[in-house]
């Protein structure tokens, strides 16, 4: 039973069907979603509200909006659609409380730096931070990755902690040194582990070992079946436990698309397979993660050999400890609720109806 937004009772199904029901999922890394993308110049409030809708149908029902590395200019402009959207939708405003802001301060280097584009790599300022804020209007931006190896990266990771902002570590070339001092200054976080790496490290130590090790990190996964095989999967999270595991989407624009060759900006043919896996056409490499987060949960409880519950935990009140509690399905709490179908072995799960707030998404 729901009242005003929030769950009132929680009963026995009278006659129950083979659904199951959760707390509505939680990403905390979404770029894009079917031909729609946060990052694009033309950007408008209304692509931000389609995309939700989009999302809420296939059971998520929060997300971060994440902007990647570009010029000031553009992720001002982009804050200020997304805030303007809030404003515009009110199922925009339930499902998107914040931005995350991944970079603009990456390792420079090929490999740790990904596809993020190299002419507006820069140092972590304060100065633009808060002009960051400005454009979004007031707290919006709830988690920036950063690589913490910069000069002054310690006194911006513990400016943006005091001020509720949430501070991970991705994208990055730093030594272990660096990777504790960060966590000593705030970092709570380590954004999609084992990716945005360079391809040859140090076989010990190194900065993945470090944030495996460091307790106060909980780390996310794309656990989509290509961006980390079975056998790391699982590992890290024996390492990090499960209370300090998140599943994250990182889906881009393709995701949802039907499968073919695509011609992306950046110049590349981009080939989008059946089962999601987003590579430069004729190449062994990603090119982006192309499933929502309904079928990370599926593909990590497979992986891993867990039951469906725990991976349901990493995209649900895992990642909701992030976001004022959300991603629980109990008494009190927000009425965000999905029902779906699911088996072992499947490679996904089949959303039947989601409410966001107590209110029904409609997706048709």
């Amino acid at each position: 039973m729901v009242q005003d937004g929030r769950i009132l009772e929680i009963m026995p199904e009278i006659s129950p069907d083979e659904l199951f029901l959760s707390a509505g999922l939680v990403d905390l890394q979404v770029n894009g979603f079917g031909g729609l993308d946060f990052n694009r110049e033309d950007l408008s409030p209304k692509v931000v509200h389609d995309i939700c809708v989009m999302l809420a149908g296939l059971g998520t029902t929060t997300f971060l909006p994440t902007l990647i590395t570009a010029s000031e200019s553009s992720i001002v402009r982009a804050l200020s659609v997304i805030a303007k959207a809030r404003e515009a939708y009110p199922l925009v405003a339930q499902m998107a409380p914040g931005v995350h802001i991944e970079g603009p301060s990456f390792a420079p280097e090929d490999g740790p730096r990904g596809a993020h584009p190299l002419a507006h790599i820069r140092a972590p300022s304060l100065g633009e931070f808060g002009r960051w804020q400005e454009a979004a209007g007031k707290d919006l931006i709830k988690l920036v990755t950063l690589a913490p190896e910069y000069p002054g990266a310690e006194s911006y990771i513990r400016a943006l902690t005091k001020n509720g902002v949430h501070v991970a570590i991705g994208h990055t070339a730093a030594t272990p040194d660096d990777i504790r001092r960060a966590v000593a200054a705030g970092a709570v976080l380590s954004t999609h582990l084992g990716n945005g790496a360079a391809a040859m490290l140090p076989r010990h130590p190194n900065f993945i070992w470090t944030q495996l090790a460091e307790d106060s990190l909980t780390a996310t996964f794309i656990a989509d079946g290509h961006h980390l095989p079975s056998d790391t999967f699982k590992a890290m999270l024996r390492a990090k436990g499960l209370d300090r595991s998140i599943l994250v989407s990182d889906s881009v624009s393709l995701a949802g698309m039907a499968p073919g060759i695509y011609e992306e900006t950046v110049g590349h043919r981009v080939e989008l397979r059946a089962d999601g896996r987003i590579g430069i056409a004729g190449t062994p490499y990603l090119a982006g993660a192309g499933l929502p987060l309904s079928a990370n949960v599926a593909i990590a409880a497979r992986m891993a050999k867990m039951p469906l519950a725990s991976a349901l935990a990493m995209a649900t009140v895992n990642p909701g400890r992030f976001l004022d509690g959300r991603g629980r399905l109990a008494v009190g709490d927000r009425a965000d609720i999905v029902r779906f179908s699911w088996a072992e072995g499947d490679d996904r799960l089949v959303v039947a109806d989601a409410w966001v707030a107590g209110q029904t998404v409609r997706t048709g």
